[in-house]
């Protein structure tokens, strides 16, 4: 028999009854060589000849001297872990247990089949051993191929040194080679959590697309002023879910462009304390507690007001029957832990609900994960406060027992600057009845017909005067044509080959001085390119004074 052969055998050590004598049946009827071994003596002799994996009935083992076994398992080269597959009894006594760990501790690589054992189950797991036997035969091929290699290269060193160049080139390729098949492990890994999360996020937007969709259908069909409102207004809210989950997923992923500035947490409370009460039940109240010498902090102050609401939004829904939400900060300094180092402020959140389990607590940071009936939680509340925590330079914990409620605590990085004041409002911005005077013309970039459409009535109704291309060469023959344009509102991605930062290059080179207005729905992906450039980029989906105040601001910089 061929060493090959000897390799691939299943060794059968049963000499109690007919296990051994069955076993042997059902493996070799899926193609597998079996040898059925007299004694302890004779499997430690058809190891050293060669097998894929050991069969052992653990009756034929107690009180049996092990020493040989053992010493085999022991000095089996580094390529090598034989496997072990073990029929055991349903025995519970100490003894026997304690005697099964020192067998599997002495055997290592085990596997233990209960009695009764369906015959699928049994080929299923030695044929499951066979193969990652095999795998391990491959390796000891690749380790004596290497060895072989390594020897040639060293006699042959003195005679062809010119050839190091060479094997040092190959060296790199093989290198480059294991770190991307380690990349490609690490991406299938990454394959469940990117399932779940597309299938959250697919879900949520099917709902909104399902009210806006379903809402314009039946505008077509209703002539009633109160039902053509109530349906605007829910196809309007879902728009804002819409907006909202996609700011809650680009939080998560950390690719949100925050703006940190420093924010007083006492002013931005109180600011906040009509919309808590908003948006908490009647029998829910809110107290707050600050340290009187708190530092200001460096966040986003729409981002923080988003991240308060939702921890409080989720400790009034752990308390059905009502209770107090407490609100605390104090200062934090000279923090060490993991990561961080510096001054903090540890901002925390609390409520004496219904708690969390250990099990849920594991989880509560995972996007789409929620404890919540559907309808009443996106799962993504958490998911943001963790990646706000994160890019904001700070970190976040959370605190629970069941029956005794819950704390999550951020620890937001300390400013040195003086808070800065809240955004005054944009009164001049905001619209009457009247339409507003003519405030100067718009060239308005945009492939999308409805985005088109939907921008330029917005425009008008600012009171500009509006043209429209669907590419960047139609707007650059726009332009040639010396029509009177005051800027240039375009939206990056676009049909044709020229981008919106192609298009703002371009203008640059021809008309200096026309001001340009970029737009997109992933403002990250352009935000580098954009700023290289000095142009302002407005994100995708804006409100109407947002579009105002930017193009404001943009032709007043000219």
């Amino acid at each position: 028999m061929e060493k090959g052969d000897t390799d691939r055998r299943v060794l059968i050590f049963a000499p109690v009854g007919r296990d051994g004598v069955a076993a042997a049946h059902f493996i070799q009827r899926v193609g597998l060589e079996t040898v059925i071994c007299e004694g302890l003596a004779g499997l430690a002799a058809e190891l050293r000849y060669g097998a894929a994996v050991a069969l052992l009935a653990e009756e034929g083992l107690f009180g049996e001297d092990m020493s040989e076994l053992g010493d085999w398992v022991a000095a089996q080269p580094a390529w090598s872990d034989m496997p072990f597959v073990i029929l055991t009894s349903h025995q519970e006594q100490p003894a026997v247990s304690a005697w099964r760990t020192r067998l599997i501790t002495r055997l290592r690589n085990v596997a233990l089949l209960e009695r009764p054992i369906q015959t699928i189950t049994l080929t299923a797991t030695v044929r499951a051993s066979v193969r990652a036997r095999l795998r391990q035969y491959e390796v000891r091929a690749l380790m004596a191929a290497q060895a072989r290699a390594a020897e040639e290269l060293e006699a042959q060193v003195a005679q062809r040194t010119a050839d190091l160049a060479d094997a040092n080139a190959e060296l790199r390729i093989q290198m480059a080679e294991r770190t991307r098949m380690e990349e490609a492990l690490r991406q299938a890994q990454r394959i469940e959590a990117v399932g779940r999360l597309t299938g959250g996020v697919a879900h949520d937007f099917n709902n909104l697309l399902m009210v806006i969709a379903g809402g314009l259908e039946m505008l077509e069909h209703q002539a009633d002023p109160g039902r053509r409102r109530r349906l605007l207004e829910g196809m309007r809210e879902a728009a804002k879910r819409g907006a909202a989950l996609t700011r809650q997923l680009l939080a998560f992923s950390r690719r949100a462009p925050l703006k940190p500035m420093s924010v007083d947490l006492r002013s931005q409370l109180r600011r906040m304390r009509e919309l808590l009460d908003r948006s908490l039940r009647g029998d829910v109240h809110v107290e707050v507690a600050l340290d009187g010498d708190l530092w200001p902090v460096a966040v986003d102050p729409a981002e923080l007001e988003l991240v308060i609401l939702n921890l409080a939004v989720n400790a009034r829904d752990a308390m059905p029957n009502g209770g107090t939400i407490e609100i605390g900060a104090c200062n934090a300094p000279n923090v060490v832990e993991d990561d961080l180092a510096g001054d903090f402020v540890r901002l925390s959140v609390s409520d004496h609900g219904t708690g969390m389990s250990d099990a849920v607590k594991a989880h509560v940071f995972e996007p789409f994960y929620t404890t919540k009936d559907i309808g009443h939680g996106s799962g993504l509340g958490l998911a943001q406060v963790h990646g706000f925590a994160k890019q904001s330079g700070g970190a976040v914990s959370i605190e629970s027992e069941v029956g005794h409620g819950t704390t999550v605590a951020l620890l937001l990085p300390r400013s040195m600057a003086l808070p800065q004041p809240s955004e005054p409002a944009l009164a001049d911005l905001r619209l009457g009845a009247s339409k507003p005077a003519q405030r100067g013309s718009v060239l308005v970039v945009e492939d999308d017909d409805e985005v088109a459409a939907l921008a330029m009535e917005m425009l008008e109704q600012l009171g500009y005067g509006v043209l429209r291309a669907s590419s960047g060469a139609a707007a650059l023959g726009a332009l040639a044509n010396d029509r009177p344009v005051d800027i240039v509102f375009s939206d990056i991605m676009m049909p044709g080959g020229m981008s919106g930062i192609d298009l703002v290059r371009e203008i640059r080179r021809r008309r200096g001085d026309l001001p340009v207005l970029l737009t997109s729905g992933y403002v990250d992906a352009a935000k580098e390119s954009a700023s290289a450039e000095g142009v302002r980029l407005l994100p995708k989906p804006y409100r109407l004074d947002e579009l105002a105040a930017a193009l404001t601001t943009v032709i007043a910089g000219r």
